[in-house]
């Protein structure tokens, strides 16, 4: 059931309110002026609609104009409110002729809406005693402003009853209407509305490289630790515990490296992060491969370094990611990987031999892996590396052969 009073019972009501009868105070100083304090009531006082305009107009090209404002309609038209549930209006200055021209018209509504409240404010109150006292027969009817006088009559009081109650009426519609013009008006406009969902858009995706680089570094280097570590144990030969040793911890310093750098990232006071690993860098993956018993033979064709940036860096992960897989699933098998840089296309192959059985097949991946399919987040990510490139990934058997093959656009990225 709709409770009729509860609109005069709400704070909020109040405070709004005071928010619209604020404005009136430049219209008191112009009062000085013209017409005179003591004509403010009579028909020369509706100059003061027209005159201070230009002056406001003038105030909102003042970019802290807008956050004075803002702050305003935050505490007086949305009081209380959690931090949650407040309303789109963000204090601030104007940082563009679109925020100067919505802050004018802000101002000018705030001005005209809250004069006219102070006007009702002042007179309804007035007239309601005048009518309440002419019901009792004390005295005939004047009206303000005109100065019209009417005879004593009983019904005067219910039309006292009804004028308050439609000045009420107009206060809580008043403070609506204005608050939901801050809404629209000292709100983001929507080419900020846009700016921020594109930077959230790309704050997202960074989360998301993070992750995959995250899993891909750290990933890689337990891998290599693990793998190393049992080798070193099985083969019970110093010399090897001594390489095993050497091994994890140059894969585990790297690992480290690329760890804090994301941590730096992820800090808004971090200064710029340090340089990505790039393909440049790729014989450390190949090291470290070797290291875990691995043969590996690299057939390198063309300059690393003509290869973008963008697409060296992915690149190089993507390689990551597959002697990782072979160094995991494969155990200590012959690898070739071939890195070739053409005129308009990277083209990235590693391949292991499958021997009597699949190797990564879901019966031979430790805690059961993806199957060869390629549903595992190892391979689903190289994928998604090489798509956002532009590029296209193909997994599975080839030839007696386990191999990936990712082949990435240079031109477009050049």
């Amino acid at each position: 059931m709709i409770d009729p009073l509860r609109p005069v019972t709400r704070a909020v009501t109040y405070t709004r309110w005071l928010h619209l009868v604020m404005a009136t105070v430049l219209a008191t100083v112009f009062a000085f002026v013209v017409p005179g304090l003591g004509r403010m009531n009579t028909l020369a006082g509706a100059w003061l609609l027209v005159a201070p305009l230009p002056l406001l107009a003038a105030l909102a090209v003042i970019p802290g104009v807008r956050l004075s404002e803002g702050t305003q309609a935050q505490l007086l038209l949305f009081p209380g409110r959690r931090d949650a549930e407040k309303p789109d209006v963000v204090p601030a200055p104007s940082v563009s002729w679109e925020d100067r021209r919505r802050t004018a018209l802000w101002l000018v509504l705030r001005y005209e809406l809250g004069t006219l409240t102070a006007f009702l404010s002042v007179h309804v109150p007035t007239l309601v005693v005048r009518l309440l006292r002419s019901a009792g027969g004390e005295r005939p009817l004047r009206l303000p402003l005109t100065g019209t006088v009417f005879a004593p009559h009983w019904w005067y009081a219910p039309l006292a009853a009804v004028a308050l109650a439609l000045f009420a009426a107009f206060v809580v519609a008043a403070g609506a209407l204005l608050a939901r013009a801050a809404r629209a008006l000292l709100g983001p406009s929507a080419a900020a509305r846009l700016a921020a969902l594109e930077e959230r858009t790309e704050r997202l995706l960074e989360h998301n490289r993070l992750a995959r680089e995250l899993h891909d570094s750290v990933g890689h280097a337990l891998t290599v630790a693990v793998v190393q570590a049992g080798a070193a144990r099985a083969a019970g030969s110093p010399e090897f515990t001594r390489q095993a040793l050497a091994a994890i911890e140059e894969t585990g310093r790297h690992a480290l490296e690329d760890l804090e750098r994301m941590l730096r990232v992820l800090r808004e006071d971090a200064p710029p992060p340090a340089r990505r690993p790039s393909l440049a860098d790729a014989e450390r993956l190949l090291s470290a491969a070797r290291g875990s018993g691995a043969h590996v033979t690299a057939e390198v064709t063309g300059s690393l370094e003509a290869v973008p940036g963008p697409v060296s860096r992915e690149g190089y992960r993507i390689v990551q990611e597959a002697l990782t897989n072979v160094v995991r699933h494969a155990g200590p098998v012959d690898v070739l990987v071939r890195i070739a840089v053409g005129a308009d296309e990277l083209e990235l192959d590693v391949r292991n031999p499958l021997e009597d059985r699949n190797p990564l097949d879901a019966g031979d991946r430790p805690g059961g892996g993806a199957a060869a399919g390629g549903s595992g987040s190892g391979l689903r990510g190289i994928r998604e590396r090489a798509a956002l490139l532009g590029g296209r990934a193909e997994t599975g058997e080839h030839e007696g052969t386990w191999r990936v093959r990712v082949l990435l656009p240079l031109n477009d990225l050049g």
